[in-house]
C-alpha cells in the first residue's frame, strides 16, 4: 500500500469524481488496507450557500456488502424511475461530454482523490472502522 509523506494516509488505487451539477459533486474512491483488502468510500461534497467551504458526507462500503448495496440503490432508483415518475426525462441530464475523472487510475495522486476546480479533497487519515462495528468515523477536514 502506498502512503502519501509517510502519515499514513491510503491512497487510492482508483478514483472516479462524477460533477452533479454546480455545487455537488460525488467521489468514488477504492482503497486498499493494511491487510491488503479492498474497501470502496462513497463521498459527496457540497458547496455551502453561506460560506468558501464544503460539506462532505462519507460512506464505507465493504466488500462483503457490495452485492446487497447495489441491489438496494438499483430497485429505489427503479421505484422512483417506474413507479414514481414515469414520465420524467432521467435522460435529459445526461451530458454528451465525459465527466473529469473518467476511467481507471492507478497513480497514487489521483485528481478525484486530491483536487477539483475549486476545492482540495482531503482523505481520511484513518482506516475505517471495521465491518459491523459499532465505532462512528468522524472525518475531520
Amino acid at each position: 500500500m502506498a502512503y502519501e509523506n509517510n502519515d499514513k494516509k491510503p491512497d487510492s488505487v482508483y478514483s472516479k469524481r462524477i460533477k452533479a451539477g454546480k455545487r455537488r459533486t460525488y467521489f468514488f474512491d477504492v482503497r486498499e488496507t493494511k491487510g491488503s483488502d479492498y474497501y470502496l468510500t462513497i463521498t459527496e461534497s457540497r458547496k455551502r450557500f453561506d460560506s468558501d467551504g464544503y460539506d462532505r458526507h462519507k460512506i464505507f462500503l465493504y466488500k462483503e456488502d457490495f452485492n446487497k448495496f447495489i441491489k438496494g440503490l438499483n430497485e429505489a432508483v427503479d421505484f422512483v424511475k417506474t413507479e414514481l415518475m414515469p414520465d420524467f426525462d432521467f435522460d435529459a441530464f445526461n451530458h454528451d461530454t465525459p465527466y473529469e475523472g473518467d476511467g481507471v487510475s492507478n497513480s497514487a495522486t489521483t485528481e478525484a482523490s486530491t483536487t477539483t476546480d475549486e476545492q482540495q479533497v482531503p482523505s481520511s487519515s484513518e482506516e475505517p472502522p471495521a465491518p459491523n462495528s459499532n465505532t462512528e468515523e468522524v472525518d475531520k477536514w
